[in-house]
Protein backbone atom coordinates (compact mmCIF):
# COMPACT_ATOMS: atom_id res chain seq x y z
CA UNK A 1 0.00 0.00 0.00
CA UNK A 2 1.37 3.39 -1.03
CA UNK A 3 2.12 5.74 1.88
CA UNK A 4 2.38 9.53 1.78
CA UNK A 5 3.42 11.93 4.53
CA UNK A 6 2.45 15.60 4.67
CA UNK A 7 4.79 17.36 7.10
CA UNK A 8 5.52 20.88 8.36
CA UNK A 9 1.84 21.72 7.97
CA UNK A 10 -0.53 24.08 9.75
CA UNK A 11 -3.27 21.45 9.87
CA UNK A 12 -6.91 22.51 10.15
CA UNK A 13 -8.46 19.13 10.88
CA UNK A 14 -12.12 20.23 11.08
CA UNK A 15 -12.57 17.36 13.55
CA UNK A 16 -15.38 17.51 16.09
CA UNK A 17 -13.11 19.28 18.61
CA UNK A 18 -11.95 21.89 16.10
CA UNK A 19 -8.31 20.81 16.43
CA UNK A 20 -5.67 22.90 14.70
CA UNK A 21 -2.08 21.67 14.68
CA UNK A 22 0.43 24.54 14.27
CA UNK A 23 3.08 22.12 13.03
CA UNK A 24 1.41 18.86 12.20
CA UNK A 25 1.81 15.76 10.10
CA UNK A 26 -0.69 13.68 8.13
CA UNK A 27 0.03 10.10 7.12
CA UNK A 28 -1.90 8.73 4.15
CA UNK A 29 -2.03 5.05 3.32
CA UNK A 30 -3.77 4.14 0.09
CA UNK A 31 -6.83 6.34 -0.29
CA UNK A 32 -7.40 6.94 3.44
CA UNK A 33 -5.88 9.03 6.21
CA UNK A 34 -3.96 6.71 8.58
CA UNK A 35 -2.72 9.14 11.24
CA UNK A 36 -2.72 12.85 12.13
CA UNK A 37 -0.70 14.52 14.87
CA UNK A 38 2.32 16.60 15.82
CA UNK A 39 4.44 13.62 14.80
CA UNK A 40 3.41 10.35 13.17
CA UNK A 41 5.24 7.11 12.52
CA UNK A 42 6.29 7.04 8.85
CA UNK A 43 6.65 3.77 6.89
CA UNK A 44 9.83 3.27 4.92
CA UNK A 45 9.62 4.53 1.35
CA UNK A 46 6.73 6.93 2.01
CA UNK A 47 6.31 9.79 -0.43
CA UNK A 48 6.98 13.12 1.34
CA UNK A 49 5.05 16.34 0.78
CA UNK A 50 6.62 19.24 2.69
CA UNK A 51 3.95 21.88 3.32
CA UNK A 52 6.63 24.37 4.48
CA UNK A 53 4.29 25.96 7.03
CA UNK A 54 1.32 26.33 4.66
CA UNK A 55 -2.28 25.84 5.73
CA UNK A 56 -3.59 22.33 5.08
CA UNK A 57 -7.35 21.69 5.05
CA UNK A 58 -9.75 18.95 3.96
CA UNK A 59 -10.50 18.92 0.25
CA UNK A 60 -13.48 21.13 -0.58
CA UNK A 61 -16.83 19.80 -1.83
CA UNK A 62 -19.18 21.28 -4.45
CA UNK A 63 -22.70 20.02 -3.79
CA UNK A 64 -24.21 21.25 -7.10
CA UNK A 65 -22.35 21.93 -10.33
CA UNK A 66 -22.94 21.93 -14.09
CA UNK A 67 -19.55 21.10 -15.59
CA UNK A 68 -20.77 21.67 -19.15
CA UNK A 69 -21.41 25.33 -18.38
CA UNK A 70 -17.65 25.92 -18.59
CA UNK A 71 -18.25 26.34 -22.35
CA UNK A 72 -20.47 29.37 -21.72
CA UNK A 73 -17.50 31.48 -20.65
CA UNK A 74 -17.04 34.38 -23.05
CA UNK A 75 -20.15 33.51 -25.03
CA UNK A 76 -23.15 35.79 -25.42
CA UNK A 77 -26.28 34.51 -27.16
CA UNK A 78 -27.40 36.56 -30.16
CA UNK A 79 -30.36 38.92 -29.93
CA UNK A 80 -31.75 41.00 -27.11
CA UNK A 81 -30.58 40.15 -23.58
CA UNK A 82 -32.90 37.85 -21.67
CA UNK A 83 -35.29 39.78 -19.44
CA UNK A 84 -36.19 37.00 -17.00
CA UNK A 85 -35.30 33.48 -15.92
CA UNK A 86 -37.48 31.69 -18.47
CA UNK A 87 -35.84 33.66 -21.28
CA UNK A 88 -32.41 32.86 -19.85
CA UNK A 89 -33.25 29.15 -20.13
CA UNK A 90 -34.79 29.42 -23.58
CA UNK A 91 -32.22 31.75 -25.16
CA UNK A 92 -29.07 30.48 -23.48
CA UNK A 93 -28.93 27.21 -21.56
CA UNK A 94 -31.36 25.07 -23.51
CA UNK A 95 -29.62 26.02 -26.76
CA UNK A 96 -26.15 25.56 -25.31
CA UNK A 97 -26.77 22.09 -23.93
CA UNK A 98 -28.46 21.07 -27.20
CA UNK A 99 -25.30 22.09 -29.08
CA UNK A 100 -23.04 19.78 -27.04
CA UNK A 101 -21.58 16.78 -28.85
CA UNK A 102 -19.54 13.98 -27.21
CA UNK A 103 -16.27 15.88 -27.61
CA UNK A 104 -17.80 18.99 -26.05
CA UNK A 105 -19.13 16.93 -23.14
CA UNK A 106 -15.65 15.54 -22.55
CA UNK A 107 -13.71 18.79 -22.75
CA UNK A 108 -16.19 21.00 -20.91
CA UNK A 109 -15.93 18.44 -18.11
CA UNK A 110 -12.13 18.40 -18.23
CA UNK A 111 -11.99 22.21 -18.02
CA UNK A 112 -14.20 22.37 -14.93
CA UNK A 113 -12.24 19.56 -13.26
CA UNK A 114 -8.97 21.37 -13.91
CA UNK A 115 -10.45 24.42 -12.19
CA UNK A 116 -11.68 22.30 -9.30
CA UNK A 117 -8.19 20.88 -8.73
CA UNK A 118 -6.71 24.38 -8.87
CA UNK A 119 -9.11 25.55 -6.15
CA UNK A 120 -8.73 22.53 -3.85
CA UNK A 121 -12.13 21.02 -4.63
CA UNK A 122 -11.93 17.21 -4.57
CA UNK A 123 -15.58 16.10 -4.72
CA UNK A 124 -18.30 17.33 -7.09
CA UNK A 125 -22.00 16.50 -7.31
CA UNK A 126 -22.81 17.30 -10.94
CA UNK A 127 -26.01 17.76 -12.96
CA UNK A 128 -25.46 17.18 -16.69
CA UNK A 129 -27.49 17.84 -19.86
CA UNK A 130 -26.62 17.21 -23.54
CA UNK A 131 -29.84 16.30 -25.41
CA UNK A 132 -28.02 15.75 -28.73
CA UNK A 133 -25.89 13.02 -27.15
CA UNK A 134 -27.79 11.76 -24.12
CA UNK A 135 -26.86 8.09 -24.25
CA UNK A 136 -23.40 7.43 -22.88
CA UNK A 137 -22.78 11.03 -21.85
CA UNK A 138 -22.36 10.05 -18.19
CA UNK A 139 -19.76 7.44 -19.18
CA UNK A 140 -17.73 10.21 -20.83
CA UNK A 141 -17.91 12.29 -17.68
CA UNK A 142 -17.00 9.33 -15.50
CA UNK A 143 -13.83 8.87 -17.56
CA UNK A 144 -12.83 12.49 -16.99
CA UNK A 145 -13.33 12.18 -13.21
CA UNK A 146 -11.27 9.01 -13.04
CA UNK A 147 -8.48 10.47 -15.18
CA UNK A 148 -8.43 13.67 -13.11
CA UNK A 149 -8.52 11.70 -9.84
CA UNK A 150 -11.58 13.43 -8.34
CA UNK A 151 -14.74 11.96 -6.84
CA UNK A 152 -18.07 12.65 -8.54
CA UNK A 153 -21.76 11.97 -8.06
CA UNK A 154 -23.26 12.27 -11.55
CA UNK A 155 -26.71 12.40 -13.08
CA UNK A 156 -28.41 13.31 -16.36
CA UNK A 157 -30.97 16.11 -16.51
CA UNK A 158 -34.18 14.29 -17.47
CA UNK A 159 -36.68 16.56 -19.21
CA UNK A 160 -39.61 16.39 -21.63
CA UNK A 161 -38.69 19.64 -23.34
CA UNK A 162 -37.01 18.03 -26.40
CA UNK A 163 -38.00 14.35 -26.32
CA UNK A 164 -40.45 12.81 -23.85
CA UNK A 165 -38.65 11.23 -20.89
CA UNK A 166 -35.23 12.10 -22.33
CA UNK A 167 -32.67 10.94 -19.79
CA UNK A 168 -34.68 8.26 -17.98
CA UNK A 169 -32.81 5.45 -19.69
CA UNK A 170 -29.40 7.11 -19.25
CA UNK A 171 -29.95 7.71 -15.54
CA UNK A 172 -31.25 4.19 -15.03
CA UNK A 173 -28.33 2.58 -16.83
CA UNK A 174 -25.70 4.70 -15.09
CA UNK A 175 -27.15 4.28 -11.60
CA UNK A 176 -27.08 0.52 -12.02
CA UNK A 177 -23.58 0.64 -13.49
CA UNK A 178 -22.11 2.62 -10.58
CA UNK A 179 -23.93 0.53 -8.00
CA UNK A 180 -22.48 -2.62 -9.56
CA UNK A 181 -18.98 -1.09 -9.64
CA UNK A 182 -19.25 -0.02 -6.02
CA UNK A 183 -15.79 1.57 -5.80
CA UNK A 184 -17.13 4.83 -4.41
CA UNK A 185 -15.19 7.22 -6.62
CA UNK A 186 -18.10 7.77 -9.02
CA UNK A 187 -21.70 7.39 -7.85
CA UNK A 188 -25.05 8.49 -9.25
CA UNK A 189 -28.36 10.15 -8.53
CA UNK A 190 -31.39 10.32 -10.85
CA UNK A 191 -31.26 13.73 -12.53
CA UNK A 192 -34.36 15.80 -13.25
CA UNK A 193 -34.41 19.31 -14.70
CA UNK A 194 -37.34 20.98 -12.92
CA UNK A 195 -40.99 20.12 -12.49
CA UNK A 196 -42.04 22.66 -15.14
CA UNK A 197 -40.47 20.50 -17.88
CA UNK A 198 -41.58 17.13 -16.45
CA UNK A 199 -44.84 15.31 -17.14
CA UNK A 200 -46.59 13.05 -14.67
CA UNK A 201 -45.62 10.07 -16.84
CA UNK A 202 -41.93 10.97 -16.60
CA UNK A 203 -42.14 11.47 -12.84
CA UNK A 204 -43.88 8.10 -12.53
CA UNK A 205 -41.08 6.46 -14.54
CA UNK A 206 -38.51 8.19 -12.34
CA UNK A 207 -40.23 7.00 -9.19
CA UNK A 208 -40.22 3.39 -10.42
CA UNK A 209 -36.47 3.51 -11.06
CA UNK A 210 -35.74 5.19 -7.72
CA UNK A 211 -37.79 2.56 -5.90
CA UNK A 212 -35.96 -0.22 -7.72
CA UNK A 213 -32.44 1.20 -7.25
CA UNK A 214 -33.00 3.07 -3.96
CA UNK A 215 -31.47 6.15 -5.61
CA UNK A 216 -32.54 9.71 -4.88
CA UNK A 217 -33.27 12.48 -7.35
CA UNK A 218 -31.20 15.59 -8.09
CA UNK A 219 -33.59 18.34 -9.22
CA UNK A 220 -33.96 22.13 -9.38
CA UNK A 221 -36.93 23.36 -7.36
CA UNK A 222 -38.52 26.82 -7.21
CA UNK A 223 -35.41 28.52 -8.57
CA UNK A 224 -37.69 31.14 -10.09
CA UNK A 225 -41.24 32.09 -9.18
CA UNK A 226 -42.34 30.93 -12.64
CA UNK A 227 -41.67 27.32 -11.58
CA UNK A 228 -44.14 27.61 -8.69
CA UNK A 229 -46.82 29.40 -10.71
CA UNK A 230 -46.49 26.78 -13.46
CA UNK A 231 -46.93 23.95 -10.96
CA UNK A 232 -49.99 25.54 -9.35
CA UNK A 233 -51.61 26.30 -12.72
CA UNK A 234 -51.00 22.87 -14.29
CA UNK A 235 -51.18 20.54 -11.31
CA UNK A 236 -53.08 22.37 -8.58
CA UNK A 237 -50.26 22.02 -6.06
CA UNK A 238 -46.95 23.56 -5.12
CA UNK A 239 -43.67 21.99 -6.24
CA UNK A 240 -42.61 20.08 -3.12
CA UNK A 241 -46.10 18.64 -2.69
CA UNK A 242 -46.08 17.47 -6.32
CA UNK A 243 -42.69 15.79 -5.96
CA UNK A 244 -43.74 14.27 -2.64
CA UNK A 245 -46.85 12.76 -4.26
CA UNK A 246 -44.54 10.79 -6.56
CA UNK A 247 -42.35 9.66 -3.67
CA UNK A 248 -39.38 11.75 -4.79
CA UNK A 249 -38.67 13.46 -1.46
CA UNK A 250 -36.51 11.76 1.15
CA UNK A 251 -33.02 11.47 2.59
CA UNK A 252 -31.42 10.35 -0.70
CA UNK A 253 -32.83 13.23 -2.76
CA UNK A 254 -31.09 16.52 -3.43
CA UNK A 255 -33.27 19.57 -4.12
CA UNK A 256 -31.54 22.64 -5.55
CA UNK A 257 -32.31 26.35 -4.94
CA UNK A 258 -35.77 26.43 -3.29
CA UNK A 259 -35.89 30.22 -3.38
CA UNK A 260 -39.67 30.48 -3.71
CA UNK A 261 -40.75 27.71 -1.37
CA UNK A 262 -43.48 28.65 1.08
CA UNK A 263 -43.58 27.60 4.74
CA UNK A 264 -45.50 24.40 4.05
CA UNK A 265 -42.95 23.32 1.46
CA UNK A 266 -39.99 24.08 3.68
CA UNK A 267 -41.65 22.10 6.46
CA UNK A 268 -42.19 19.13 4.13
CA UNK A 269 -38.55 19.23 3.02
CA UNK A 270 -37.52 19.15 6.68
CA UNK A 271 -40.00 16.42 7.66
CA UNK A 272 -38.87 14.11 4.83
CA UNK A 273 -35.16 14.71 5.46
CA UNK A 274 -34.67 15.85 1.88
CA UNK A 275 -31.31 17.53 1.21
CA UNK A 276 -31.04 20.99 -0.33
CA UNK A 277 -28.29 23.10 -1.88
CA UNK A 278 -27.91 26.89 -1.99
CA UNK A 279 -26.20 28.52 -5.01
CA UNK A 280 -25.97 32.23 -4.16
CA UNK A 281 -23.78 33.44 -7.03
CA UNK A 282 -25.99 31.84 -9.66
CA UNK A 283 -29.15 33.15 -8.00
CA UNK A 284 -27.76 36.67 -8.03
CA UNK A 285 -26.65 36.32 -11.66
CA UNK A 286 -30.10 35.14 -12.77
CA UNK A 287 -31.87 37.74 -10.60
CA UNK A 288 -34.26 35.11 -9.23
CA UNK A 289 -34.19 36.17 -5.58
CA UNK A 290 -32.49 35.19 -2.34
CA UNK A 291 -32.96 31.79 -0.74
CA UNK A 292 -34.33 31.78 2.82
CA UNK A 293 -31.14 30.05 3.89
CA UNK A 294 -31.39 30.81 7.60
CA UNK A 295 -35.03 29.73 7.78
CA UNK A 296 -34.25 26.39 6.11
CA UNK A 297 -31.37 25.80 8.52
CA UNK A 298 -33.55 26.63 11.54
CA UNK A 299 -36.10 24.10 10.32
CA UNK A 300 -33.40 21.44 10.35
CA UNK A 301 -32.95 21.06 6.60
CA UNK A 302 -29.58 19.61 5.55
CA UNK A 303 -28.56 22.56 3.40
CA UNK A 304 -25.30 22.54 1.48
CA UNK A 305 -23.52 24.89 -0.86
CA UNK A 306 -22.91 24.73 -4.60
CA UNK A 307 -21.99 26.90 -7.55
CA UNK A 308 -24.59 25.87 -10.17
CA UNK A 309 -21.95 26.00 -12.90
CA UNK A 310 -20.92 29.59 -12.23
CA UNK A 311 -17.47 28.63 -10.96
CA UNK A 312 -15.56 25.85 -9.23
CA UNK A 313 -14.35 28.13 -6.41
CA UNK A 314 -16.16 26.98 -3.29
CA UNK A 315 -14.73 29.41 -0.74
CA UNK A 316 -16.00 32.33 -2.82
CA UNK A 317 -19.46 30.71 -2.84
CA UNK A 318 -19.46 30.62 0.96
CA UNK A 319 -18.30 34.21 1.16
CA UNK A 320 -21.07 35.37 -1.18
CA UNK A 321 -23.65 33.33 0.72
CA UNK A 322 -22.96 35.14 3.97
CA UNK A 323 -22.72 38.59 2.39
CA UNK A 324 -25.94 38.10 0.40
CA UNK A 325 -27.90 37.18 3.52
CA UNK A 326 -26.60 40.22 5.38
CA UNK A 327 -27.45 42.52 2.48
CA UNK A 328 -30.92 41.02 1.98
CA UNK A 329 -31.83 41.00 5.67
CA UNK A 330 -30.06 44.29 6.43
CA UNK A 331 -28.49 42.62 9.44
CA UNK A 332 -24.69 42.49 9.89
CA UNK A 333 -24.97 39.87 12.65
CA UNK A 334 -26.12 36.93 10.55
CA UNK A 335 -24.96 34.13 8.25
CA UNK A 336 -21.17 34.18 8.73
CA UNK A 337 -20.95 30.97 10.74
CA UNK A 338 -23.86 29.39 8.89
CA UNK A 339 -22.38 29.91 5.42
CA UNK A 340 -19.04 28.46 6.51
CA UNK A 341 -20.75 25.52 8.18
CA UNK A 342 -22.65 24.76 4.97
CA UNK A 343 -19.38 24.58 3.05
CA UNK A 344 -17.28 22.77 5.64
CA UNK A 345 -19.77 20.49 7.38
CA UNK A 346 -23.12 20.30 5.61
CA UNK A 347 -21.53 19.47 2.24
CA UNK A 348 -19.67 16.59 3.88
CA UNK A 349 -22.93 15.37 5.42
CA UNK A 350 -24.54 15.44 1.97
CA UNK A 351 -21.63 13.43 0.61
CA UNK A 352 -22.15 10.85 3.36
CA UNK A 353 -25.53 10.12 1.74
CA UNK A 354 -24.18 10.12 -1.82
CA UNK A 355 -20.88 8.25 -1.39
CA UNK A 356 -19.81 5.24 0.69
CA UNK A 357 -16.63 6.87 2.04
CA UNK A 358 -16.54 9.61 4.68
CA UNK A 359 -14.75 12.86 3.86
CA UNK A 360 -14.51 16.44 5.08
CA UNK A 361 -12.21 16.00 8.09
CA UNK A 362 -8.50 15.32 8.40
CA UNK A 363 -8.90 12.39 10.77
CA UNK A 364 -7.88 8.72 10.58
CA UNK A 365 -10.19 6.57 8.48
CA UNK A 366 -11.55 9.34 6.30
CA UNK A 367 -10.84 9.75 2.61
CA UNK A 368 -7.44 11.36 2.00
CA UNK A 369 -8.76 14.49 0.28
CA UNK A 370 -6.44 17.39 1.13
CA UNK A 371 -5.84 20.94 -0.07
CA UNK A 372 -2.60 22.76 0.77
CA UNK A 373 -3.00 26.51 0.37
CA UNK A 374 -0.12 28.82 -0.40
CA UNK A 375 -1.08 30.77 2.69
CA UNK A 376 1.02 31.43 5.75
CA UNK A 377 -1.16 33.40 8.22
CA UNK A 378 -0.06 36.87 9.25
CA UNK A 379 -2.51 36.88 12.17
CA UNK A 380 -3.12 34.01 14.63
CA UNK A 381 -4.83 30.98 13.12
CA UNK A 382 -5.98 29.02 16.13
CA UNK A 383 -9.18 27.29 17.28
CA UNK A 384 -12.16 29.61 16.92
CA UNK A 385 -10.48 31.85 14.36
CA UNK A 386 -10.38 29.68 11.25
CA UNK A 387 -13.54 30.96 9.58
CA UNK A 388 -12.20 34.49 9.27
CA UNK A 389 -9.07 33.15 7.61
CA UNK A 390 -11.22 30.98 5.34
CA UNK A 391 -13.36 33.75 3.88
CA UNK A 392 -10.90 36.63 4.02
CA UNK A 393 -7.52 34.93 3.55
CA UNK A 394 -7.74 31.52 1.92
CA UNK A 395 -10.37 32.91 -0.43
CA UNK A 396 -7.62 34.86 -2.20
CA UNK A 397 -4.81 32.33 -1.81
CA UNK A 398 -3.42 30.03 -4.46
CA UNK A 399 -3.77 26.31 -3.86
CA UNK A 400 -0.28 24.84 -3.87
CA UNK A 401 -1.09 21.12 -3.66
CA UNK A 402 -4.28 19.12 -4.14
CA UNK A 403 -4.53 15.49 -3.02
CA UNK A 404 -7.60 13.34 -3.68
CA UNK A 405 -8.15 9.76 -2.64
CA UNK A 406 -4.51 9.69 -1.52
CA UNK A 407 -3.17 10.69 -4.95
CA UNK A 408 -1.27 13.94 -5.51
CA UNK A 409 -3.19 15.61 -8.32
CA UNK A 410 -1.36 18.93 -8.26
CA UNK A 411 1.90 20.15 -6.76
CA UNK A 412 3.16 23.74 -6.83
CA UNK A 413 0.03 24.55 -8.86
CA UNK A 414 1.06 22.16 -11.65
CA UNK A 415 -1.55 19.50 -12.36
CA UNK A 416 -0.01 16.04 -12.58
CA UNK A 417 -2.93 13.83 -13.64
CA UNK A 418 -4.02 15.74 -16.73
CA UNK A 419 -2.21 17.58 -19.53
CA UNK A 420 -3.65 21.01 -18.80
CA UNK A 421 -2.16 22.78 -21.81
CA UNK A 422 -3.35 20.16 -24.29
CA UNK A 423 -6.82 20.01 -22.72
CA UNK A 424 -7.25 23.78 -22.86
CA UNK A 425 -6.24 23.83 -26.53
CA UNK A 426 -8.73 21.08 -27.40
CA UNK A 427 -11.39 22.76 -25.25
CA UNK A 428 -11.09 25.99 -27.22
CA UNK A 429 -11.70 24.07 -30.45
CA UNK A 430 -14.64 22.15 -28.99
CA UNK A 431 -16.19 25.29 -27.53
CA UNK A 432 -15.94 27.06 -30.86
CA UNK A 433 -17.85 24.18 -32.44
CA UNK A 434 -20.57 24.45 -29.78
CA UNK A 435 -20.88 28.17 -30.36
CA UNK A 436 -21.26 27.66 -34.12
CA UNK A 437 -24.01 25.08 -33.58
CA UNK A 438 -25.79 27.31 -31.05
Amino acid sequence: MTALLIKNALVVTLDDAGTILPKGEILVEGSKIAAVGPSVKVPAGAQIVDAEGRVVVPGLINAHHHLYSSFARGFAPPGEPARNFVEILERMWWKLDLALDPEAVRYSSYVALLEAIHTGCTTIIDHHASPSCTDGSLDIMEETFRQAGLSGCLCYETSDRNVPADGVAENTRFIKKTQAAGDGQVTALFGLHAQMTLSDATLEATARVCTETKAGVHIHVAEDLSDETDCIAKHGSRIIQRLHQFGLTGKKSLFIHGIHLDESEMDLVAETGTMMVHNPESNMNNAVGTQKMLTLLKKGVLLGLGTDGMTSHMISAARVAHLLQRATLADPRVAFVEACDMLLNKNAQICARCFPEKRGQLVPGQLADVAIFDYVPTTPLEPGRYLGHLLYGLNYARVHTTIARGQVLMRDSKILTLDEQAICAKAREAAQGVWKRF
